[in-house]
């Protein structure tokens, strides 16, 4: 009998510690893969949850509304209380922050950024505003706001043509030009939608 409760006891111990180990080899698994994501492939569980996020920018200026899409370097946020979308470049984004069930969320990566989107730059999608000649509002790191449309758009750099916010760009109706380097950019807000974003 005695026997029999010492086998009992050493099969517990060893069953025991067999769980004890696969919930630390589970939790060391569980480390390693969140060691391994990155805030593009967070953001974009967050677009697809449709979350609403504030993105606190460089300059404490707070962006809040639903993520829309996330590229390369930038992401593009729904504003509640406005038309359009606000393009953010990923430098001028100090942090995000988002409910608890939202940051959780992210952390369940599952799949990848869609390859195209992930290979969209800020530059690219700066170019298809040019190309659409969106009226947009340029907010600056040093606290400029400039509307106009955008000309063109470099490699590194924007042409915006200055006009007032919600006017079409029409010769008469421009007032000065701007070049503005992408790295002074904290965020272009568009006047509507522009479908190669979303």
């Amino acid at each position: 009998m005695e026997w029999d409760r010492l086998f009992e006891d050493l099969e517990d111990q060893i069953a025991s510690g067999w769980e004890a180990e696969r919930a630390a080899l589970d939790a060391e698994t569980e480390r390693l893969r969140i060691a391994r994501l990155d805030l593009r492939s967070r953001l974009g569980v967050l677009v697809d949850e449709g979350s609403t996020v504030a993105a606190v920018l460089t300059d404490s200026t707070r962006v809040r509304g639903r993520l829309r899409a996330v590229g390369a370097d930038w992401a593009a946020v729904q504003p509640q209380d406005a038309p359009g979308l606000v393009l953010l470049p990923a430098h001028a984004v100090e942090l995000w922050a988002l409910d608890h069930g939202a940051l959780l969320a992210s952390s369940a990566v599952t799949e990848p950024l869609n390859p195209l989107r992930e290979r969209m730059t800020f530059g690219f999608v700066v170019r298809d505003l040019a190309r659409r000649r969106s009226g947009v509002t340029l907010h600056t790191r040093s606290g400029t706001v400039l509307a106009g449309t955008i000309d063109r758009a470099g490699a590194d750099h924007l042409d915006l043509a200055l006009h007032d916010a919600g006017a079409p760009r029409r010769a008469r109706a421009v007032t000065g030009f701007r070049l503005v380097p992408f790295a002074s950019v904290l965020s272009i807000g568009t006047d509507a939608p522009a479908p190669g974003m979303l």
